[in-house]
């Protein structure tokens, strides 16, 4: 059922299930060999927006995993503010482990350069990202993906995961939020 706040759904859920499916199979491959034990692969998703995509994308993996989650703060009355904030980190040690980032979007970057910044420093084994999507014409930060589920337009999206002001997010597709929903 399509929302009223919609405008246009950009992903469908079949659309959606079938790039998961496939980057789950991505990392299976990469991280074959991986077990469970303190070298394993970590997921680290960052909380709220990527709690969906983390949940479906474990479910799929053929290979070993432990699940964390981060949280973070980067924005200030709906905009971001190129200012991140931990506001709550992960409770496992990852030293010398696998980690992946699991995130629902990069725009401008700074959010994913924080964390890669951040769990660089931490000395894991390795340290991959996975985003659900990305929106290169904000870019104002120079990061790298590992895994992407899809390039975005630049339009404010909502569902599977994502929100405007906590809301839409249990949509089980990417919507293009009405731009007086946001503009208000």
């Amino acid at each position: 059922m399509l929302s009223e706040a919609i405008e246009r759904v950009l992903l469908d859920e079949r659309a959606i299930e079938a790039r998961v499916r496939k980057l789950a199979g991505e990392i299976s491959e990469d991280y074959a060999g991986v077990e469970y034990g303190d070298d394993g692969l970590v997921l680290v998703g960052v909380l709220k927006g990527a709690f969906v995509f983390l949940a479906d994308v474990a479910r799929r993996l053929t290979v070993p995993h432990h699940v964390d989650f981060i949280a973070l703060s980067s924005y200030n009355e709906g905009a971001t503010s190129g200012e991140v904030r931990l506001i709550m980190d992960s409770r496992i040690n990852v030293a010398d482990r696998h980690v992946l980032i699991m995130e629902d979007i990069v725009d401008t970057g700074h959010t994913l350069d924080y964390l890669q910044r951040t769990f660089a420093a931490r000395n894991p084994a390795s340290l991959r990202t996975c985003v659900f999507l990305s929106k290169p014409a904000r870019r104002e930060v120079s990061v790298s993906v590992d895994y992407l589920g899809f390039e975005i337009p630049d339009v404010w999206v909502v569902g599977y995961g994502l929100d405007f002001a906590d809301r839409y997010r249990t949509l089980p597709y990417i919507g293009a939020l009405k731009e007086e929903i946001y503009r208000s």
